[in-house]
């Protein structure tokens, strides 16, 4: 799944925004718009919904501000964000906008087809480019290194877990597990507790288990896919992924840790959370926000680890492209915006003071303070966001000290087909006690091979 936006299955009105449909907009440049001196006309979607007063109100502000600092920039704001299965009409018939969003695991695709600009000779030189994170920049580009959009948020996997639950069960809050055998054996006492509690949850449904057995794979340094000879092929049926399964069936057959409901999604396990009624899951730090606004739970009861062993961890995120038709001058002004916008310290810092006007959330490592930097502008904006904090920042710092040094990995390509493949194998484990790990790798494999092989 991608980006704290949608995959990170957000979840919510706190973090997601509906794929509305692209409203249409020309982007040939007339004459006037790229003459020397021309005022630049600049459509961009992104802007978030009428539903969401305090966001769009937000956006909308931006482009007042930015449009007074850029004079001969025109913004032209477009509800909605990108649809893949109409994102070829409309690049094809002129109503793509100049600057539009993507998901991480988008860019690939549009990059190997020619539907976004190349940016690399304009980004050279723009401002906080060597601020941002070199595994978000690369999930922009080509294997030649050439650079085609830019990030704008992202999210990485962690260990969230019910620091009241652990207290309960004698264990220390302060020191979350660190490994996956850590997190069996606090498994195993906070489901002690009795009560209908579970120690450890999954998700197993709607692509969602196919996801989450990525991220556990990924945390043991495997991989769902690799290129050979040029072509992408099934990584998964290996070591490490029959032990994250074997893990897996152990807690929920041997240990009972795991409870006997299965078949769980996002919404099944935030619930149990928000109820008090559940250990850990692997997450992102948004699902944090959404427990305590949808579910009933309390910041305070809540903390974020990385992932364990922290071997590797899944990201994903979104940023923007830019239309291949765009015009040099179109292209110079698209970045512009971008930079401003979206990689802007200053306006981070406004954003969090915006954002505590507002009374959301602050504190979190999630939007409006994007864990995207690094370096100073990292510190800068860490200390922004400790400075304003409503949340118990303590909390998640387990997650943030450790981030830096946890390498992130994207979702295999073709994520979602994956995903599904990979869902009846975490069925299968989660439900069946006689589950064989070795034929469900083997045959899932053969199915994801199958699936490259016609890319």
């Amino acid at each position: 799944m991608s980006s704290t936006r949608s995959r990170s299955l957000a979840l919510a009105s706190v973090t997601v925004v509906s794929l509305t449909a692209l409203t249409a907009c020309g982007t040939s440049s007339n004459d006037s718009e790229d003459a020397p001196g021309g005022k630049v006309t600049l459509s961009v979607n992104g802007q978030p919904p009428t539903t969401q007063a305090f966001e769009r109100k937000l956006f909308d502000q931006h482009v007042a501000q930015f449009e007074k600092a850029n004079p001969d920039i025109d913004i032209v704001p477009h509800e909605g964000f990108m649809d893949p299965k109409t994102f070829g009409a409309k690049l094809a018939g002129g109503k793509l906008e100049d600057v539009f969003y993507v998901y991480f695991t988008d860019a690939r695709g549009l990059i190997a087809k020619h539907q976004a600009a190349d940016l690399t000779d304009y980004v050279k030189d723009m401002p906080h480019r060597g601020d941002v994170q070199n595994a978000l920049m690369k999930a922009f580009q080509d294997e030649k290194g050439r650079q085609y959009g830019l990030p704008t948020a992202n999210y990485s996997m962690g260990l969230l877990y019910n620091r009241a639950l652990f207290e309960k069960a004698g264990l220390d809050p302060d020191k979350p597990p660190k490994t996956w055998a850590d997190v069996r054996a606090a498994a195993q006492r906070i489901a002690r507790l009795g009560d209908n509690t579970v120690g450890y949850a999954d998700f197993s449904k709607n692509n969602q288990g196919g996801w989450h057995f990525t991220a556990e794979l990924y945390s043991r340094g495997g991989r769902v896919a690799a290129r050979q000879d040029g072509k992408w092929k099934a990584a998964f049926n290996s070591a490490a992924g029959r032990t994250t399964l074997q893990d897996l069936h152990d807690m929920r057959w041997l240990d009972g840790s795991m409870g006997s409901k299965q078949l769980l999604q996002a919404e099944d396990v935030q619930r149990m959370m928000g109820s008090g009624k559940l250990g850990m899951y692997v997450s992102a730090a948004d699902n944090i926000a959404v427990i305590a606004k949808q579910f009933g739970g309390a910041y305070r009861d809540y903390g974020l680890a990385p992932v364990p062993d922290a071997r590797s961890t899944l990201i994903g995120g979104e940023g923007y492209m830019i239309n291949p038709k765009a015009s040099p001058k179109k292209i110079r002004a698209g970045l512009t915006w971008l930079q401003w916008k979206y990689l802007n310290p200053d306006l981070v810092e406004q954003n969090i003071r915006d954002n505590v006007a507002a009374k959301l959330p602050i504190g979190l490592p999630m939007p409006p303070t994007p864990d995207i930097w690094k370096g100073s502008v990292r510190e800068r904006v860490e200390k922004a966001k400790r400075a304003h904090a409503n949340v118990p920042v303590a909390n998640y710092q387990p997650f943030m000290d450790a981030a830096p040094r946890v390498p992130g990995v994207l979702e295999p390509p073709e994520a979602q087909q994956v995903y599904a493949v990979l869902d009846t194998v975490m069925q299968a484990v989660l439900t069946r006690e006689d589950a064989d790990i070795d034929a469900l790798l083997a045959t899932a494999e053969k199915k994801v091979d199958q699936l490259y092989g016609a890319l």
